[in-house]
């Protein structure tokens, strides 16, 4: 294997760097233009998109609606990353690094900002007293997972999904690298659920909503123009089987759907029942 590049002694961001999101790569944070965020009628609003980062919450806040708490409607906005709404003034100070899902939750007397899809999982969750274990060892294995899914989504998405299918050019090394990486999570998930329903044990929570939309995209196929074949998805049954019992919920169904190409925005329950998921 050629190697033709060797890296400068420092480096500086003096060319584009090619591949599908290069006009909105940057090497700086920050606003690059003015506009406030919509706000809607509920205490909860949500300003993200349909990627798996994304759909975690919309999951959650339709979970905890099927549940009964009603203190969870919510208003969801469409980011559109690919046009760089996440560098408005508006997103940015609801989050700082530029990522979809932010949050806003205007219940009190000021409103809360809540960033990174992890950090919003645990406080909705823990504000309504659902899908978040209270048993210390229970707890304890919720957040090993919850963890877990978050630190493994760079290697999925960043290293697999990005130098397999979003790269301009495509580098033997690194595909290899991060598929062999892929694999190992996957084999690390089957093995868990072969042992519980779930990733945390026998209760559904949020690290199963965290871990779902990321790994049901290479399950069902929908992940990178389909990896399924490459990466050899039907060698592990137990994950196959989660995916297919989380895809079923009807509130998984929502929540998949929310700030997509389907649903663009969500400001009633009312609003699913055009794409037969009322």
């Amino acid at each position: 294997m050629t190697d033709a590049y060797t890296p400068p002694a420092v480096w500086t961001w003096d060319k584009p760097s090619g591949g599908a999101f290069a006009s909105i790569n940057r090497p700086v944070s920050g606003a690059t233009h003015e506009a406030e965020l919509p706000v809607g009628a509920h205490p909860l609003q949500l300003y993200s998109l349909a990627t798996p980062n994304g759909q975690k919450v919309g999951i959650l806040l339709e979970e905890l609606l099927a549940a009964g708490h009603s203190g969870a409607e919510y208003d969801a906005w469409k980011i559109d990353i690919g046009q760089g709404d996440q560098f408005s003034s508006g997103f940015v100070a609801a989050n700082p690094n530029s990522k979809i899902p932010a949050l806003v939750d205007r219940s009190g007397t000021e409103p809360v900002r809540v960033f990174e899809s992890g950090a919003i999982l645990v406080y909705l969750a823990e504000k309504f007293g659902a899908f978040i274990p209270t048993a210390p060892a229970a707890r304890a294995e919720m957040f090993s997972w919850l963890m877990w899914q978050m630190g493994s989504a760079p290697f999925l998405g960043g290293g697999f999904g990005h130098f397999y299918h979003y790269a301009p050019v495509k580098i033997e090394y690194a595909i290899n690298r991060y598929a062999m990486e892929a694999k190992r999570l996957f084999h690390v998930a089957d093995t868990r659920l072969g042992q519980s329903r779930y990733l945390a044990g026998d209760d559904y929570t949020i690290a199963d909503m965290a871990a779902f939309p990321w790994l049901a995209g290479f399950v069902q196929g929908t992940a990178y123009n389909d990896a399924r074949t490459f990466l050899s998805l039907h060698e592990y049954p137990h994950l196959t089987r989660w995916v297919e019992e989380l895809a079923a919920r009807p509130a998984v169904q929502r929540g998949r759907k929310v700030n997509g190409a389907d649903l663009p925005e969500r400001h009633a329950a009312s609003d699913f029942a055009a794409l037969g998921l009322g």
